[in-house]
C-alpha cells in the first residue's frame, strides 16, 4: 500500500525549523509494511495545501498531513482541506465543550482562538479527543487521510498510538510483512561495500541500500512480501550471508553505536577502561559516557594537550618526549601504559596526533595520528594518516581507537 506525506508550515519552508516529522513518519510507516510514494514540504498557503492534497489522493492509498492545525491565524490546514474537498467545517461539540470548560477553569468565560480547534471538516473524526492534541481523520473517496499536529512529540505520539493501528486495520489483507536491519560498518568505503554486496547476488526480494553517516557507512537490508514465514526465512538467510561477507567490519546493528558496542563487550568480559587523550580533546571520553551505565566499566580519562600534563598526570618521561616528539608511536604507547597503571584499569587507550588545520610538517603532516592500547601485559601502537577537517580527523581518531579496542576484545 502506498502513502504520501505532506508537511505544512512556513517555518519549515523558510528553514527556521528542520522538518523531522516526515522522516519519523516515513520510517515507521515503512517498517509497518507501507510504501511512501512521495514526501512534500509546503508553506501555509491554502491553495497549495489543497492542490497537494488532491494530487496525493489521485495516486496513493492514504495521505498523512502534518502541521497547520493550531489556533493562530497562520494555521490554515483545516480551512484549506474544507475548501479543497468541499467539506464545510462544523463544530465538534465534544471538543468545543472541552475547550470551553478548560477556559472557564483558568480564566472564566471568554471567547478564545482555541475554539478554532473544534471546527473540523465535515465527516472528520478526532484521533484522541481527550489528549489535548489536535489531530483528526477523514475518509475521502474510500481513502483515509490523517491530519496530525506539527509539534514533533505530539505528532509522534498520535502516529504510533492512532495512525499505525488504524492503517493496519484498514489495509489488513494488503499490508506487507517487513523485516529490516541496518548494519553499521566502519573501515570500508561505501563503494567497497557496494561492490562486495553486489558479488553476493542476493535475491530479488532483498532490497539493499548504502548511505554514509560519517565516520561510518550504514548498509540497510529489507525483505518484504505477503507471506510472513517466507519473508522471515529469506531475511535470516540474507543476514547470515551479509555478516559472513563483511565480518568484523560490521560493528553494530540498528540503533547500536560503536561506544555502546564497546561498552557491552567490556561489561561481558568484566573489564574496565581508562583513556588518555591529546588531539581528540576528550571526545573519546564523551562518547563512552554518553552510554547509560558506562560508570560500570569506564573509570575516567585525562586530556593532556601539553607535554607537561603528559609527564605529570600520565607518567610519560621527558626524555621520551624530547627524543620522539609528542606525536609518535613511542609516546602513544607510553601514554596508554601510564594511564593503565595509574588508573588500575584492565585496558587503556591513548591518542596523540595533529588534527590541523595547522601544525603539520613534511615528516608528520596534518592527520598524522598514533593510537596506543595497553592491556593483558601487552602494549600496542598504531600509526594512521587521516584526512578531512579538524573535527573529521578528531572523530575518525576516536572511532578508530574504539574500534581497535572492540576488535581486541572480540579476540
Amino acid at each position: 500500500m502506498r502513502g504520501e506525506i505532506i508537511a505544512i508550515g512556513n517555518e519549515l519552508t523558510s528553514g527556521r525549523i528542520v522538518n523531522t516529522t516526515s522522516g519519523f513518519a516515513a520510517h515507521h510507516l515503512f517498517e509497518a509494511g507501507f510504501d511512501i510514494y512521495a514526501m512534500h514540504t509546503i508553506g501555509d498557503t491554502p491553495a497549495l495545501i489543497g492542490e497537494a492534497l488532491k494530487r496525493a489522493l489521485s495516486r496513493v492509498d492514504f495521505v498523512l498531513v502534518t502541521g497547520g492545525l493550531g489556533p493562530t491565524d497562520d494555521d490554515l490546514t483545516t480551512e484549506a482541506v474544507s475548501e479543497a474537498l468541499n467539506r464545510p467545517t462544523m463544530p465538534n461539540l465534544d471538543l468545543l465543550y472541552q475547550i470551553r470548560a478548560h477556559l472557564q477553569s483558568v480564566s472564566g468565560p471568554v471567547v478564545s482562538p482555541l475554539e478554532k480547534l473544534a471546527w473540523l471538516p465535515q465527516g472528520a473524526e478526532t484521533l484522541k479527543p481527550n489528549s489535548k492534541m489536535s489531530g483528526f481523520q477523514l475518509i475521502h473517496n474510500d481513502k483515509p487521510i490523517f491530519f496530525l499536529p506539527g509539534v514533533p512529540h505530539q505528532m509522534r505520539t498520535l502516529l504510533i498510538d492512532q495512525v499505525l493501528p488504524r492503517l493496519a486495520t484498514w489495509y489488513k489483507e494488503r499490508q506487507l510483512a517487513v523485516c529490516q536491519r541496518v548494519y553499521k560498518i566502519f573501515g570500508k568505503s561505501e563503494m567497497e561495500i557496494n561492490q562486495e554486496t553486489k558479488s553476493l547476488k542476493l535475491g530479488e526480494a532483498v532490497e539493499i541500500g548504502y548511505y554514509p553517516v560519517f565516520p561510518n557507512v550504514h548498509l540497510s537490508m529489507t525483505v518484504r512480501g505477503s507471506d510472513t514465514v517466507t519473508v522471515q526465512n529469506i531475511f535470516d538467510a540474507t543476514c547470515d550471508i551479509v555478516e559472513k561477507k563483511m565480518g568484523q567490519y560490521i560493528y553494530g546493528k540498528d540503533e547500536e553505536s560503536m561506544e555502546s558496542v564497546v561498552g557491552a563487550l567490556l561489561q561481558q568480559t568484566g573489564n574496565q577502561l581508562s583513556v588518555a587523550e591529546s588531539c581528540t580533546g576528550g571526545l573519546i571520553s564523551h562518547l563512552l559516557t554518553s552510554v547509560a551505565g558506562s560508570s560500570s566499566y569506564y573509570l575516567g580519562g585525562v586530556t593532556s594537550y601539553a607535554n607537561s600534563m603528559k609527564t605529570a598526570l600520565i607518567g610519560v618521561s621527558d626524555s621520551l618526549l624530547q627524543e620522539h616528539g609528542a606525536v609518535s608511536r613511542e609516546v602513544a604507547e607510553a601514554m596508554a601504559a601510564g594511564m593503565r597503571e595509574k588508573s588500575g584499569a584492565d585496558f587503556a587507550l591513548s591518542v596523540t596526533g595533529i588534527a590541523g588545520p595547522d601544525g603539520g610538517s613534511i615528516e608528520k603532516p596534518v592527520g598524522t595520528v598514533f593510537i596506543g592500547l595497553a592491556g593483558n601485559d601487552e602494549i600496542q601502537g598504531h600509526h594512521f594518516l587521516f584526512s578531512g577537517t579538524r573535527y573529521e580527523i578528531q572523530r575518525l581518531t576516536a572511532q578508530t581507537a574504539l574500534d581497535l579496542l572492540r576488535r581486541y576484545l572480540l579476540r
